[in-house]
């Protein structure tokens, strides 16, 4: 039986609505009926606290299943419909923690091998690069890239790209490729135009056809320790999120 899809939400530029994009898929994709691990992989612990959960009293979860302390199994817990791999206060000190270890760009693949019953792994990434987005972008087989609208983010995206290829020739050839998911679009502001024809000049078949349009429910929904489809769902929020979780599943990578 083949492994779980593993796909990291990842961007070097904070505040672009990663982890609303990873949190909001990861339960778009119970909704249709798959089995969803999403992981909590930046110390910030902004898609722990978006679940609803107390980060700085939770114990170790993700960080302990790295240094072998805890099994996978374990660590996980069962909220929402979703397997969930939350981040506690002490994965801050994991890069430090793991410096010396042989392999240690790979624990996280390692790690997941045990990940038998779900169809979907989604890792929310910190927003650097350093052994933290290393390990997700070794485990994945795809990267989704949350890009709004915007010029500077754009420029910014360059880093990015330029790490996954150099994960790719390091770590072997079937390295992650990736997807650019546009958010935070309004189609009334004439330059989220003018930046998504460049995106889609520029990634082609890379950039999903759905689009995450502005939408106020989408950034108030993780106050209330809710998804989208929680706190909002007959909004344009919801409708989009399922949309590309719709067209996650009928694609193939590229």
């Amino acid at each position: 039986m083949a492994g779980p899809d593993i796909i990291a939400l990842c961007n070097q530029k904070g505040g672009v609505g990663k982890t609303t994009c990873a949190l909001n898929i990861a339960v778009g994709l119970t909704l249709l009926r798959k089995k969803v691990l999403v992981i909590d992989f930046d110390p910030q612990a902004h898609l722990t606290y978006s679940l609803g959960l107390d980060a700085p009293n939770l114990p170790g979860a993700i960080d302990a299943v790295m240094k072998g302390e805890k099994p996978l199994a374990d660590a996980i817990l069962d909220l929402k419909g979703l397997q969930v791999l939350p981040a506690g206060p002490s994965l801050a000190k994991l890069e430090t923690e793991l410096a010396a270890r042989p392999g240690k760009e790979s624990l996280l693949k390692d790690c997941l091998a045990g990940a038998a019953d779900v169809s979907y792994v989604i890792i929310d990434c910190p927003p650097s690069a350093g052994l933290l987005t290393v390990n997700a972008l070794v485990a994945c087989r795809e990267v989704f890239i949350p890009l709004q609208m915007e010029f500077l983010a754009l420029k910014g995206m360059s880093r990015l790209l330029t790490l996954i290829e150099d994960v790719r020739k390091t770590y072997g050839t079937n390295g992650p490729s990736y997807r650019v998911i546009p958010t935070r679009y309004d189609a009334r502001k004439r330059l989220n135009n003018a930046i998504m024809d460049k995106v889609r000049e520029r990634f082609g078949p890379r950039v999903f056809r759905t689009v995450i349009r502005e939408n106020i429910a989408i950034a108030e929904a993780p106050s209330f320790g809710q998804s989208i489809f929680e706190y909002a769902p007959r909004s344009h929020g919801a409708e989009d999120y399922l949309d590309l979780c719709r067209e996650m599943i009928r694609r193939r990578p590229v």
